[in-house]
């Protein structure tokens, strides 16, 4: 049987070269390029963004494009296909992302370009970005770069964001081992690892990413406050997944009805109490609120680590604020609402205790002060927070022999400022 659209229609049979009647590199190019994608979008399947990509590419001078996302550990690029698309043979189907050109261009957020000899042509590499979200590289064939191939990769992260939460296909390409049952629960729960706007950066990692159980985090926006959360349930399993997903929820469901950090821990702990009964399950967390408006951090602290503030490039000061006891064992102790004034540039680190208790051969732990001072170094480098996560846990990874004991998990928030003074820089 032949693959078809969901309109009834084969998948388009990739062009090179601009279309006949469309001169090349024009912004009436760009624009047939651009609508003619959105017009088929809204019956397209993730495995025909390949090959309509390819056709309409065509119309704005682009000869071939490939599209590499990146797996669920950021190591590799693996070539999405699909019926219709481009012809493979002669493309890698995985490219690391620490060696390759492709993956430089992932780790920087730039365009690179490599050229053939004795060619004309050059393949470029384009950062494939939902908002701030690295999704991967597109690889396209053109004479010069131009608008049209960013317009092209922000459309096509879109396409592929708007499709890949129903998508088997998108989930098996990301990952290059099997899941277990609580890590398919945790990812299927979490925000995207990364997020920015005008006043705020957001990026979290999650280790090890296909047997993480007991960890979770989460972020989301209300109008001038970004909640915040971190979560550590006790054990690493199926039941360890089910606790932290639990308490969760119940921080969403009680954050989303205007409830503030002291009466949200205590109808989380209530949830956990009634589903698995006094002292059986529990469940250590930071929870905060931000206002991104003047920077100023509030946070109940439920047995957790207390978070890390990194200023001026250095480690300035460990957040303390009476902790009390973890979500779940009903000791009753008095709950603590702590407030931090932020200045802009502050970095906020919420982590779980497997990034500083990871072990090397010789049974020395990584360390609050190595993990900070690791995110000092990246900063200085310059490197977008996103990829100096990526590289924390991976230093992390092997600082312990390439295998963790524990869940690892990083929360970081920068604040960048008011909005206004945004506005005048």
């Amino acid at each position: 049987m032949s693959a078809s659209t969901g309109n009834g229609r084969r998948p388009p049979t990739p062009q090179s070269g601009p279309a006949a009647d469309t001169p090349a590199d024009t912004p009436s190019g760009t624009e047939r390029m651009l609508t003619g994608l959105l017009t088929e979008s809204h019956l397209m399947a993730l495995e025909q963004i390949p090959a309509w990509a390819g056709r309409y590419a065509g119309h704005a001078g682009l000869e071939e494009v490939l599209i590499y996302l990146a797996d669920l550990q950021q190591n590799v690029l693996r070539l999405l296909t699909g019926p219709g698309a481009p012809g493979t043979p002669d493309h890698p189907q995985e490219l690391r992302i620490d060696t390759t050109l492709a993956g430089r261009a992932f780790q920087e957020v730039r365009i690179l370009a490599k050229q053939d000899a004795g060619e004309d042509v050059r393949w470029w590499w384009v950062p494939l970005l939902d908002g701030t979200e690295r999704l991967g590289v597109l690889r396209i064939r053109a004479p010069g770069a131009g608008d049209a191939m960013r317009h092209l990769a922000s459309l096509l992260a879109l396409l592929i964001v708007s499709k890949r939460p129903y998508s088997d296909t998108y989930a098996r390409l990301v990952r290059t081992q099997p899941m277990h049952v609580a890590a398919e629960m945790q990812w299927t729960l979490m925000p995207p690892l990364t997020f920015v706007d005008h006043r705020v950066a957001i990026a979290a990692i999650m280790e090890p990413a296909y047997t993480v159980g007991g960890d979770a985090f989460d972020y989301a926006l209300a109008g001038e406050t970004v909640h915040l959360g971190l979560f550590d349930a006790m054990g690493h399993d199926v039941s360890a997944g089910l606790t932290a997903s639990l308490a969760m929820a119940a921080c969403r469901n009680q954050r989303r009805q205007n409830t503030d950090l002291v009466a949200t821990s205590q109808a989380v702990e209530r949830v956990l109490i009634e589903e698995f009964g006094r002292s059986t399950r529990f469940v250590t967390a930071v929870l905060a609120d931000l206002d991104t408006a003047t920077g100023m951090l509030t946070w109940v602290n439920r047995g957790h680590h207390p978070p890390v503030v990194i200023r001026g490039s250095r480690w300035t000061t460990t957040l303390s604020c009476p902790p009390t006891h973890p979500m779940g064992l009903d000791l009753g102790l008095p709950i603590t609402l702590c407030r931090e004034q932020l200045e802009p540039g502050d970095r906020v680190l919420f982590y779980s205790d497997g990034i500083i208790e990871a072990r090397n051969a010789q049974g020395q732990e990584f360390g609050l002060a190595r993990f900070a001072d690791f995110i000092i170094r990246r900063a200085a480098d310059g490197l977008p927070v996103p990829e100096t996560l990526r590289r924390l846990v991976h230093s992390v990874l092997d600082y312990n022999d390439g295998h963790l004991q524990d869940d690892a998990t990083v929360l970081l928030t920068e604040w960048h400022g008011p909005a206004d003074r945004q506005m005048q820089m």
